[in-house]
C-alpha cells in the first residue's frame, strides 16, 4: 500500500494534467453557455500541451543538439555521440505549433460566439435551440 501511495505521489504532474483535462471536458459537455464551453475547450487544450512538454523534459545533464559535448574547439577528436546526452527538440516545436493552433481556435470560437450572441441575444444553448425551433 505504501508503494502505491509513493508511486501516485511521485507522478503528481500527471494528476494535475488529468484534473485539468477533466475540468475542461466537464465544461465542454455539461455547461449550456457557449462561452463556458469555449473556455473549457481551451483548458483541455492547455492540459494536453503541458502534458507533452513535461514528458519531453529530460533529467540530468542533457543539452540541446547544437552544442557539442565532445569537441575541444581546436579540431581535436570528437567523443562518441550518445542520444541520451541531448534533449529532443521535436516535442517542444510541435507544442509551439499546438499553441498557435489553440490560440487561433480560441479566436475563431469567440468570434463565432459573438456572431451567435448578436443574432440570438444569448449564449445559452437551450435558448438558442428554442429560438431556432420557433423560426
Amino acid at each position: 500500500m505504501d508503494n502505491l501511495l509513493e508511486f501516485v505521489l511521485s507522478k503528481g504532474n500527471y494528476w494535475a494534467y488529468i484534473i485539468l483535462m477533466m475540468i475542461g471536458l466537464y465544461a465542454m459537455i455539461a455547461k449550456n453557455n457557449l462561452a463556458k464551453k469555449i473556455i473549457g475547450m481551451n483548458i483541455f487544450q492547455t492540459a494536453i500541451i503541458l502534458f507533452y512538454i513535461s514528458t519531453a523534459a529530460k533529467r540530468g545533464q542533457a543539452t540541446i543538439p547544437i552544442i557539442s559535448h565532445g569537441s575541444d574547439h581546436h579540431g581535436g577528436a570528437h567523443a562518441a555521440i550518445q542520444a541520451a546526452d541531448y534533449i529532443n527538440p521535436l516535442p517542444h516545436v510541435l507544442m509551439l505549433t499546438a499553441i498557435v493552433v489553440s490560440v487561433a481556435t480560441l479566436g475563431v470560437a469567440l468570434a463565432l460566439a459573438v456572431k451567435v450572441y448578436r443574432q440570438f441575444n444569448t449564449l445559452e444553448e437551450d435558448d438558442i435551440n428554442a429560438q431556432i425551433r420557433e423560426q
